[in-house]
């Protein structure tokens, strides 16, 4: 499926770099850091980081999704602090990029470089049916760790 996604380029993004995929099995485009400087971002330090796009998704029947570069967690223990950033259909301002360092050393995002990942997917919109009661399944109400594998 492919879903119809408008782009603008926000004044400071002079390269006007459409987000891609790196290879056809690739779940998410890169998004880059637009920045006028160079940000360095201290061991824990929270910042948002602009990409100088905005997007419109086509639809309530879409979102976007921001994670992290695994590439980039793992290696240098830069992610995003609220784990997932939801962009819902109807904002049409800049995407911003929350970064956090985990590592125990500072870690400078240079202007360009590839800062998280940009995931399109459709949504169910759920609707509430109130009961008394549940229906029956194997797990029924165990919580953490009740099937007995990590």
């Amino acid at each position: 499926m492919i879903a119809e996604v408008k782009i603008k380029f926000l004044e400071t993004n002079k390269e006007k770099n459409i987000p891609f995929y790196a290879t056809p099995g690739s779940a998410g485009m890169d998004l880059t850091a637009c920045l006028a400087q160079d940000v360095t971002l201290q061991p824990l330090e929270r910042r948002l980081i602009p990409t100088g796009i905005a997007i419109q998704l086509p639809s309530a029947d879409f979102a976007a999704f921001i994670f992290a570069r695994s590439g980039l967690a793992s290696k240098h223990g830069i992610t995003l602090p609220n784990c997932v950033g939801v962009i819902d259909s109807d904002y049409t301002g800049e995407l911003m990029v929350s970064l956090i360092n985990l590592s125990r050393e500072a870690y400078t995002i240079k202007h360009g470089e590839r800062i998280a990942q940009l995931v399109v997917m459709e949504v169910a919109k759920a609707k509430f049916n109130v009961v008394d009661e549940l229906g029956v399944t194997e797990r029924g109400d165990g919580g953490f760790g009740s099937t007995g594998h990590f």
